[in-house]
């Protein structure tokens, strides 16, 4: 036996922990690697392109190749089994990095891996073979949107600790606007399921509505100019619209 290959020694060091995520960073010589800590040993994954390090068809990612693909031969391209299995693995992979961003409070990556894993569920609605294997991934989507909402409104608020207390508002306004964005994602799902009567008690519309909530009490924000410029047009007010579009405009700018 080569007690070179055992790694228990490693295990020992580190134990796991059933009642939180175990993550952490580490930098090896070239790199730096996520390693996620699981109940039988380890998970390393790389933290760019795809976690696994290997690039299907010289591509960066699986989806980029079936892309690739899909542009190549057309909108009546279905994949087969074992590009479904590929997609598959693709899918897990993406999902642990992404936890792993968001305990490691990294909001901007696990943003990144969340609107790479929204891509490759668009792809599979266009080429998936059936409607169950459609159905098996589109049932993860609210889910997935609610952590790329939850990244982008924490990464909004992280630019807190590099800028002044007069910045601090202004920056839970656009966290915000980004839970108000990921709540409209939700209810447009839920509208294409005929199931908006279910909107409200929602529990991923529960959590971020709470969120978007406690920001406003926690940082005095009023209506943000997103609200503001939808409740102008609601009420045929254009004038006071076409100001706050300039308004939002300028902020973009500076």
């Amino acid at each position: 036996m080569d007690e070179s290959q055992d790694i228990n020694h490693i295990l020992v060091d580190w134990k796991f922990d059933p009642f939180k995520i175990n993550v952490r960073k580490i930098a090896l010589a070239d790199r730096e690697v996520l390693q996620m800590r699981i109940d039988l040993g380890i998970l390393q994954l790389e933290t760019v392109d795809r976690p696994d390090g290997q690039r299907p068809g010289d591509f960066s990612t699986y989806y980029h190749f079936m892309r690739n693909e899909s542009l190549t031969r057309g909108e009546d391209f279905v994949f087969n089994e074992e590009q479904c299995l590929q997609i598959d693995r693709e899918f897990v992979q993406f999902y642990n990095r992404r936890v792993c961003w968001l305990q490691l409070k990294e909001f901007a990556k696990a943003v990144r891996d969340a609107d790479h894993t929204l891509a490759l569920m668009d792809l599979c609605e266009v080429h998936s073979p059936d409607e169950s294997w459609t159905v098996s991934h589109e049932q993860y989507r609210p889910f997935v949107i609610y952590h790329r909402t939850q990244a982008a409104a924490l990464d909004k608020l992280e630019i807190d600790s590099f800028e002044e207390e007069s910045k601090k508002p202004q920056n839970a306004e656009r966290a915000i606007e980004e839970i108000n964005s990921g709540l409209e994602q939700l209810r447009i799902i839920f509208q294409k399921y005929d199931a908006v009567e279910n909107f409200e008690e929602d529990e991923l519309v529960t959590r971020l509505t709470d969120f978007r909530e406690s920001l406003r009490n926690r940082y005095d924000v009023g209506r943000t100019l997103e609200e503001q410029l939808n409740d102008a047009v609601s009420n045929e007010q254009y004038e006071r619209a076409a100001e706050i579009r300039d308004r939002i405009r300028r902020r973009g700018k500076s």
